[in-house]
């Protein structure tokens, strides 16, 4: 819900969809995130029960979509401290993927590591799909080997029964293919018109298809971006960049240009 109403928020302009998606996040941090850890429900002013994998998974894939919204250094910094928890207590060290339950929890019988979707993703799709991003703004290269090693693991699956691990598929999609995606930055009071005209242009019909490879993230803040002055932006695919470009025509024509970005 959080990564739909941030998602929401900007497609249709809706701060209150926004703030609707912060004061979850937020309700989430304050009642549900202990010690570094997440719980997994929350009923009568408790929180208790170690939280699963999707709990994190989830969690993380909808800071990433938050971030996209509105920046924010301690939501990154969030999205962060539940990646470390996914590698160091959810993740299969020998054989890659992540499991269903913390290293740290009670033992079971069968301690699953789910991979096939239901109703909803699989939590070891998201995970590595939304590990795969965060490599992507923090340049974290431990996100992208979990990610990597997720996909090995579910390879022999992805290979027999494809329709069944769709968000596997699509972090194997942008692993061998980076999404293009758009950095901006500036001061808030000048860079949201350059944002709101670039969403706009990014999201323009005649683009058709090409769109769905188009996302936008804030900068995490090169040395570069905080040197410059005034609004700013960049293209990048994976971690590779190109130069800053400040009009909003020349940001348009790299965002759809066919070449890789080396």
């Amino acid at each position: 819900m959080i990564a739909g109403m941030a998602r929401a928020a900007v497609v249709f302009g809706r701060d209150d969809w926004l703030a609707s998606a912060k004061k979850a996040l937020g309700f989430i941090r304050a009642t549900m995130w202990t010690n570094g850890r997440l719980l997994a429900t929350y009923k009568d002013g408790k929180a208790h029960l170690n939280a699963y994998l999707d709990d994190y998974a989830f969690l993380l894939a909808a800071l990433l979509e938050l971030l996209q919204a509105e920046f924010d250094p301690a939501a990154l910094a969030f999205a962060e401290d539940l990646a470390e928890v996914l590698l160091e207590q959810f993740e299969d060290k020998d054989k890659g993927g992540f499991f269903f339950t913390s290293h740290d929890h009670e033992k079971l019988i069968h301690r699953p590591k789910p991979g096939y979707e239901n109703a909803t993703p699989s939590g070891n799709g998201v995970a590595a799909f939304a590990l795969q991003r965060l490599h992507f703004l923090t340049g974290e290269s431990r996100y992208a080997l979990a990610a990597e090693r997720t996909l090995a693991q579910f390879h022999s699956e992805l290979r027999e029964h494809p329709g069944g691990h769709a968000t596997l598929l699509a972090a194997l999609e942008e692993r061998q293919q980076p999404t293009r995606t758009v950095i901006l930055r500036g001061p808030r009071r000048r860079d949201e018109p350059l944002a709101r005209r670039a969403r706009a242009a990014l999201r323009a019909p005649d683009h058709g298809d090409r769109d769905r490879r188009r996302r936008e993230r804030p900068a995490a803040g090169s040395g570069e971006a905080r040197r410059r002055r005034g609004s700013s932006a960049w293209v990048c695919e994976g971690t590779s960049c190109l130069a800053p470009i400040d009009r909003l025509e020349q940001l348009v024509e790299q965002v759809f240009k066919p070449e890789k970005i080396q």
